[in-house]
């Protein structure tokens, strides 16, 4: 019985099941909302044909019940490094009905016999709908609270890349095509020459040529990449969605095709949770423990690691290894939870750093925890992170961090404070701020890590669901610009209720809580936000190859490229002529 009781209490924490009740699970295909935006009918009636197919641009999210405004091109013709991820987008639209219709690329064939990029390198994705909001009133970001969402104006905007290769067309409507070509690393030098083919039931198939232009430069494998990419991970959201006890095989087997896709992206840091709660309940599923923590009837605490390990070992069977981040010693509410076995019960401790009840909380635990670290072989890639908080209260945690080890690594991400960051391993700022040049040079020589993050703050560059694709790219730009060793966003994620269909929250603009879909399924905001990795990774390896040379006048065009994606060079949303004009000048080196 007291077993029993036990494992009932630690359910309501989150830590051995999932008491919420579940969204819709939508495993293929699925209704997207209705959109009320005014739709130009005339537009349609002019049609020449009913149907038409065109490529477009990466830039643009496609309205779904408008003629698009673009300018009708017959091919598409990009540029790579061999190992690059490349994306086009192409448009369908049709005044009528059309059943069944699909998209397909053909081998790309290149200069020589036998030189190809075979289909299976190219993955085509029907973009689907999602309903989105807007800015705040002033323009200046998405933070705060929005719970009538009358009072927020909302559309349907195409960001997802949905897994099913076939659907049906309303009359009138939009479909736009993702196409997505990994470049072997294997590649010959040349252009390769492929089709992409547009199918429905009736119709006379449609075909688009597609030339890529393959370069004599390699970009490594994601998990080889140097830049350091934090997006913070919530299986909680996994475990609700799916409708699946937390931590089962379940939950493993549902969570796998999500953080797959994010080691894909060259992901470098797992977010464990040490402490319930420690974001208080701003997202959906508000994160709990992964450690459980029990006082004893005598007044000493006990801990168990077992979820925190099947955690780390999981993420880390999918290839991210590089760190983990341990959330938090200060969270949002300084409120702490913990079973206390002489009333067989859950109890709360409020508390702060530098308090006598505060260091009994934490040391002990801190003891342990290094202790099982360095028993799993952890120790030297794992941190006990916080964010956002004062710098008194930081500087009473990183004192009772030392004092429990000396060697413990300690992360932030919130404002620069001088008095702290020798102490702070891993240290990203936010957005707008930059680490004074000779402490950043000096932190690179320690081998610490400097990074800038971007939340609900910024009304751009972001990645909301109403956010310009080229933003997403611009945020990798503006790493290499801004010299920081990589990038932070806070929610991977942290799915709304019905998250294919709705991205609108009570609190922030729309999409500020996720990137991904779920099932596997990318988005525009996540393939652009790659793209712009990929660019920082060319500057890294170009800037080492002209170094290596002695090539000052390569490098000196390329730092000053580079150094054109400033804080307060995106005033106006011009992202995507600032990219695809930096892009063309680096392919050219």
């Amino acid at each position: 019985m007291r077993n029993t009781i036990l494992g009932c209490l630690l359910a309501t924490s989150g830590l051995l099941c999932n008491a919420q009740q579940p969204a819709p699970v939508i495993s293929s295909d699925y209704t997207e909302l209705t959109d009320t935006k005014p739709v130009d009918q005339a537009a349609w009636e002019q049609m020449k044909t009913p149907v038409r197919l065109s490529w477009g641009s990466t830039d643009v999210r496609y309205d779904k019940a408008n003629v698009p405004a673009l300018k009708e091109t017959r091919t598409w013709k990009g540029t790579a490094w061999k190992g690059e991820r490349i994306q086009a987008q192409a448009v369908v639209w049709s005044a009528v009905p059309l059943t069944g219709v699909s998209a397909t690329v053909s081998d790309l064939t290149g200069p020589n016999k036998g030189n190809i990029i075979p289909a299976s390198a190219v993955r085509t994705s029907l973009v689907r709908y999602v309903m989105t909001d807007e800015l705040n009133k002033d323009g200046r970001g998405g933070c705060g609270h929005r719970p009538d969402r009358t009072e927020w104006d909302s559309s349907l905007v195409a960001d997802v890349l949905d897994l099913i290769q076939i659907k049906d067309m309303q009359a009138r409507t939009v479909q736009p095509v993702w196409v997505t070509i990994q470049v072997p690393e294997t590649a010959t030098v040349g252009t390769y020459r492929g089709t992409l083919t547009v199918q429905a039931k009736g119709q006379e198939p449609m075909a688009l040529p597609l030339e890529l232009k393959v370069t004599g430069r390699t970009l490594p494998a994601p998990k080889n990449w140097a830049f350091h990419l934090d997006l913070w991970q919530n299986p909680y959201a996994v475990a609700r969605y799916y409708n699946v006890p937390l931590w089962s095989q379940a939950h493993f087997d549902a969570m796998r095709p999500t953080m797959q896709q994010l080691a894909d992206a060259g992901q470098k840091i797992i977010t464990a949770t040490v402490m319930n709660r420690p974001w208080g309940g701003q997202t959906e599923d508000a994160f709990g423990s992964m450690v459980t923590r029990m006082k004893k009837i005598d007044g000493s605490w006990a801990f168990d690691y077992a979820i925190f390990d099947k955690w780390v070992e999981f993420m880390m069977s999918l290839g991210i290894d590089r760190q983990i981040n341990c959330y938090s010693l200060i969270p949002w509410k300084l409120t702490f939870q913990y079973y206390d076995q002489a009333s067989n019960s859950l109890k709360e401790l409020d508390t702060k750093p530098g308090e006598a009840a505060y260091t009994d909380y934490w040391y002990d635990f801190l003891v342990s925890f290094a202790s099982h670290l360095k028993e799993k072989g952890w120790w030297d890639i794992t941190t006990i992170g916080m964010d956002e908080q004062a710098l008194n209260d930081m500087q009473a945690a990183i004192a009772l961090i030392k004092k429990a080890d000396p060697d413990y690594k300690i992360s932030l991400a919130g404002l620069y404070h001088p008095e702290i960051e020798a102490d702070l391993y891993d240290y990203c700022i936010p957005f707008g701020y930059n680490f004074p040049a000779d402490v950043k040079a000096r932190r690179e020589k320690e081998g610490k890590i400097s990074t800038y993050y971007t939340c609900c703050s910024e009304p751009y560059p972001n990645t909301f669901t109403f956010s310009a694709p080229a933003e997403a790219t611009w945020i990798g730009w503006h790493a290499a610009g801004g010299n920081y060793d990589g990038y932070l966003r806070w929610a991977y994620n942290s799915w709304t209720l019905d998250p294919l269909r709705d991205s609108r929250f009570h609190t922030w603009a729309a999409g500020d809580c996720y990137l991904v879909y779920p099932g596997g399924r990318s988005s525009i905001r996540m393939e652009r936000l790659i793209e712009g990795i990929q660019d920082y990774e060319k500057i890294r390896i170009l800037r080492e190859e002209f170094e290596k040379a002695g090539a000052r006048g390569k490098l000196n065009r390329l730092n000053k490229l580079v150094n054109r994606f400033q804080a307060d060079a995106l005033v106006d949303r011009q992202a995507a002529d600032m990219v695809n004009r930096a892009k063309a000048e680096l392919n050219a080196f």
